[in-house]
């Protein structure tokens, strides 16, 4: 189905957009293997720049600013795609409109080395956000995958 500006959208009115990711989403990450690995059918790998990257217990939060956030475009096989879209709000606690959630997922351009590519990106919502750039440890680099290991 088709919405205004020719964007294709899925059942529910979002549109249908492959998915930047930037932490255990990652592929050769633990829930890349489990929510995403035979999927999926493309992952190129993309940067996000105007973004900066958070350590979180466990999992990164990528928060809109200065820097550059490295990941991966992952796109959805298409039959795939509405299961995919609510598992992975649901593995991030997404719930559309909800004021409690800990990420938002927002639609943002990112580039690959193909160019730009619109993308679904799961960010720190607002209250997570303020309270990470108030205290929390900004990972140097925005690279998940080249953060210190303890």
């Amino acid at each position: 189905m088709r919405g205004a500006g020719g964007a294709e959208r899925g059942a529910d009115g979002a549109e249908i957009l492959p998915f930047f990711v930037y932490g255990t989403l990652r592929p050769g990450e633990y829930n890349h293997r489990r929510f995403l690995q035979g999927r999926t059918v493309a992952a190129e790998p993309a940067r996000w720049a105007g973004a900066e990257l958070y350590e979180g217990p466990g999992y990164p939060y990528a928060i809109e600013g200065t820097g550059t956030v490295h990941g991966e475009i992952v796109t959805p096989a298409p039959r795939e795609y509405p299961r995919l879209l609510a598992l992975l709000d649901r593995l991030e606690d997404y719930v559309p409109g909800d004021p409690d959630n800990d990420y938002e997922r927002v639609a943002r351009t990112v580039e690959t080395a193909t160019g730009p590519v619109r993308a679904w990106v799961y960010v720190a919502a607002p209250a997570v956000a303020a309270r990470l750039r108030a205290a929390g440890r900004m990972l140097p680099g925005g690279d998940w995958l080249t953060r210190a290991r303890s």
